[in-house]
């Protein structure tokens, strides 16, 4: 994260858990899901980063902008793999932690302007990442270790430290 301008640094933060807005009220907003508490980050395994891109959860990160998407993945086969990691997280009694991640992959090929994700997969493993579960089975060997490298490196590394061994254990494997 040293050589990246200070402008992206401003940019990559996380999100960290703020009060709950219905906190003492039982009427309206109850069921309402928050993603105060969840950040986007964009795992490029072509460009070997990883980095927090906020504009993912409204599907304009900068791998998502000046595409159409494609239904069919089969579009765009000669397209680049980049995963986008939904990561939750939360406050415990050591500090914050990551709580949940879910990734999601994307395929873009930007000679054409095409690009295929699966709409149903990104809010699942969102999903998957709100409640707390640790879902990147479905990543291949090289990305989890750039996102565990960035995970783990994030900020003095203290939210990795205060993370479950579940989540350590899966980026490890």
């Amino acid at each position: 994260m040293s050589d990246q301008s200070s402008d992206q640094n401003k940019n990559n933060q996380f999100t960290i858990i703020k009060d709950d807005p219905n906190d003492g009220h039982e009427g309206y907003g109850i069921g309402s899901i928050s993603l105060e508490n969840m950040s986007s980050v964009i795992v490029d395994p072509n460009e070997d980063k990883a980095y927090v891109d906020m504009e993912a959860m409204h599907a304009r990160s900068a791998v998502e902008r000046r595409v159409k998407f494609q239904s069919d993945p089969e579009a765009v086969e000669n397209g680049k793999l980049y995963w986008i990691v939904w990561v939750t997280t939360d406050n415990g009694e050591n500090g914050a932690y990551f709580a949940g991640v879910g990734s999601s992959h994307l395929i873009v090929d930007r000679s054409i302007k095409r690009a295929y994700k699966s709409m149903p997969e990104h809010v699942k493993h969102m999903e998957d990442s709100l409640k707390g579960k640790i879902s990147i089975d479905n990543m291949d060997e090289h990305s989890k270790k750039l996102l565990k490298d960035f995970l783990a490196d994030f900020e003095g590394g203290d939210m990795w430290k205060n993370s479950s061994d579940e989540l350590k254990n899966a980026l490890s494997e």
